[in-house]
């Protein structure tokens, strides 16, 4: 177990703009302060009913971001709440900016942290009967021999490149690497997909809803995905859904499926965007895929769990200042890792509809039908259907 509120403190000193709020006792959460995201076409009516505190406004993919004064010391969790229930102004879309953290997270730090590991063979691509797109919304992509000859890595834009240490202490950033695991998680269930990085957290681990809500967009305006993974999440501060986030995720189609990890909170609170009816939240198993991960949170609204600790994949080149000891360095990553995490759940669970997708030229829809039916499929309470995922055992 990490030191939960020391991390917290790290996070709001490298974050300035960040602030806890606690509406409810014991149930916190993570917003950009003074910020507040609106519907585009609710934002006259929002820009109207603030315009006291007002400072300035920007319009992105359908949403603007309303910026109020910081002199104003306005509660936006309040105004939130005032404007979503009160007569004439409930049928407004807004919300707080929340940040949302990548999975492996123990609310403000890591519940595990990132192993050399041996090298793993590579994925081995069996025929296709059609190419499937899974859009992986992360810290991005860093070369691979697994992947770094594919033609879908070649046309991956620079700006999605990991950052490994942004604060230049020598040391990997806490998530680094994470987007380029999950890469691997894919690949080992879905060898023949096309995997488009999207750049929404940093390698400490933190974005915000407006990242993810851009990045949806930009994946709808490329022409959509197959699949879509979401390894990264956050608490709200009412423990409702983001109509943003809800809206974003739903401009999607019917037609993409969207996987996103349950959280790492140990608990059974509700944990977005993976809580939402069109989302398959995912929890994570433990070592011998029997029962829930410690850490791993469950619930009614979680639809699906694989194995989540001790996973292998490929990761990052890098050598950490850490002398070896007796052979061994703990900070020399060569490729492979594992790490533990709903993240790791997740990608095996969307892998595997990529991959089945692929394999029989179906719909991704249809694919997710059939790897979670209840009637072929094991099921945990609180947990979901358990997802046959035989290539971790590896």
């Amino acid at each position: 177990m990490f030191d939960q509120e020391a991390r917290l403190e790290r996070l709001l000193a490298r974050h300035s703009d960040a602030v806890v709020v606690e509406p409810m006792p014991g149930r916190r959460a993570l917003i950009r302060r003074d910020q507040l995201l609106v519907a585009e076409r609710d934002a006259p009516a929002a820009q109207e009913l603030v315009r006291r505190w007002h400072d300035s406004s920007h319009d992105e993919h359908g949403v603007t971001s309303l910026r109020l004064r910081a002199p104003a010391k306005v509660d936006v969790c309040e105004l939130v709440a005032g404007l979503g229930r009160d007569g004439r102004h409930r049928r407004l879309s807004l919300s707080p900016n929340h940040l949302v953290h990548g999975q492996p997270m123990w609310w403000s730090g890591p519940a595990d942290l990132p192993r050399p590991a041996k090298p793993l063979p590579a994925p081995h691509a069996a025929a296709a009967r059609r190419e499937v797109t899974v859009a992986v919304l992360d810290t991005g992509l860093s070369p691979h021999p697994w992947y770094e000859d594919a033609d879908w890595f070649a046309e991956q834009r620079a700006e999605v490149a990991e950052i490994l240490d942004s604060d230049l202490d020598f040391e990997l950033d806490a998530q680094a690497g994470h987007g380029t695991f999950i890469a691997g998680v894919l690949l080992r269930h879905a060898p023949t997909a096309r995997l488009c990085a999207h750049r929404v957290i940093g390698g400490d681990g933190v974005g915000d809803e407006l990242d993810i809500i851009r990045a949806l967009a930009r994946v709808v305006a490329r022409g959509g995905a197959d699949v879509v993974n979401l390894s990264i999440g956050c608490h709200t501060f009412d423990d409702r859904p983001s109509p943003l986030m809800a809206r974003a995720v739903a401009a999607l189609g019917r037609r993409t499926v969207v996987v996103a990890c349950a959280g790492n909170t140990g608990g059974d609170r509700p944990f977005w965007p993976a809580a939402l009816k069109q989302v398959i939240g995912v929890a994570a198993l433990g070592r011998d895929g029997t029962d829930r991960a410690w850490f791993s949170n469950y619930g009614w609204w979680v639809d699906a769990c694989a194995p989540g600790e001790d996973i292998a994949s490929s990761y990052v080149y890098f050598d950490g200042p850490r002398p070896g000891m007796r052979g061994v360095d703990p900070d020399e990553f060569r490729g492979f890792a594992t790490w533990s995490g709903t993240s790791f759940a997740t990608p095996a669970v969307a892998g595997r509809i990529a991959g089945l997708a692929a394999a029989e030229g179906i719909e991704a829809a249809e694919a997710a039908d059939r790897v979670l039916a209840p009637s072929s499929h094991r099921a945990l309470p609180d947990l979901g259907v358990v997802v046959d995922t035989p290539c971790e055992a590896t």
